[in-house]
């Protein structure tokens, strides 16, 4: 890993079970992006947490330490639930990437070179082509699916670097893709990575989106349980109860941590 990765330190977060997530509405996120892609050095990060990708890093150290070097938007309604039950309020939006990145796309009006690495490969090269149609004065170049020989990730990445990519859009499933990131793409690369999960699924309408009504309910998740019962009930039924579970017993815990404190520096002064 080459060169120089910005930080998260300059984006306003909310730590949510230990992980710093931007406070970013859509407006300053499109321009926190924006400014990033268009850099002449240095390289800047993007991953999403929802209620699904928190479960796995309460029993990934792993997985959570790379979050930590990476800059995490918030995906969905659970962690607006956390949100608030840890800070009174929700996050101002819902920055998942499924509709961040193509809107991302639309908003950057200079021509980008997008490399694309993940999904099956004839999903990803329809992918590619209404990626293409939905911005046009953007190149789109499949690089790779998602299943490539991992001793090959120097190879791939090699062929980023000869396309000159100033984005590169990785769709491998969490926490694959986001370890994947951290241990094998360096600022020589591109200068913004956003880690997508099933995003060039969605594009090359391979799985279905909820209906626009249910996304502004925040119900998605249960049109994907009722779409895909078998794959996604282990996801939704068991996952979001634990989520709940993990971030009330954070706030417990937290209190007590805070109790105790309290009374010790109390007992100081007497």
């Amino acid at each position: 890993m080459g060169g120089s990765t910005a930080t998260n330190a300059a984006v306003s977060q909310r730590m949510i079970l230990g992980i710093p997530v931007a406070d970013l509405g859509w407006a300053n996120a499109f321009d926190f992006a924006s400014e990033a892609a268009s850099r002449s050095a240095g390289q800047v990060r993007i991953a999403f947490l929802n209620a699904n990708n928190a479960n796995l890093m309460m029993k990934d150290a792993e997985y959570r330490d790379v979050l930590r070097r990476q800059v995490v938007l918030p995906d969905g309604y659970g962690v607006d639930i956390a949100s608030y039950v840890f800070h009174g309020d929700m996050f101002p939006a819902n920055l998942n990437g499924t509709d961040f990145v193509p809107a991302l796309l639309t908003y950057i009006d200079r021509p980008m070179r997008v490399a694309m690495i993940g999904a099956q490969p004839d999903v990803l090269a329809r992918a590619a082509e209404n990626l293409g149609k939905h911005a046009p004065w953007h190149e789109f170049m499949p690089i790779s699916d998602g299943f490539f020989d991992r001793a090959r990730s120097r190879d791939i990445l090699a062929e980023v670097r000869a396309r000159k990519a100033d984005i590169l859009i990785v769709a491998m499933g969490s926490p694959m893709q986001e370890k994947w990131v951290d241990a094998y793409v360096g600022a020589q690369d591109a200068r913004l990575v956003i880690t997508v999960g099933a995003l060039f699924d969605f594009v090359a309408h391979a799985f279905p989106r909820a209906p626009k009504l249910l996304r502004r309910l925040r119900l998605e998740w249960l049109y994907r349980l009722a779409m895909e019962p078998k794959r996604m009930w282990r996801r939704y039924i068991l996952g979001n109860p634990l989520f709940l579970l993990h971030v009330f017993l954070h706030k417990l815990t937290g209190r007590a941590r805070r109790s105790v404190g309290e009374a010790s520096l109390g007992a100081r002064k007497y």
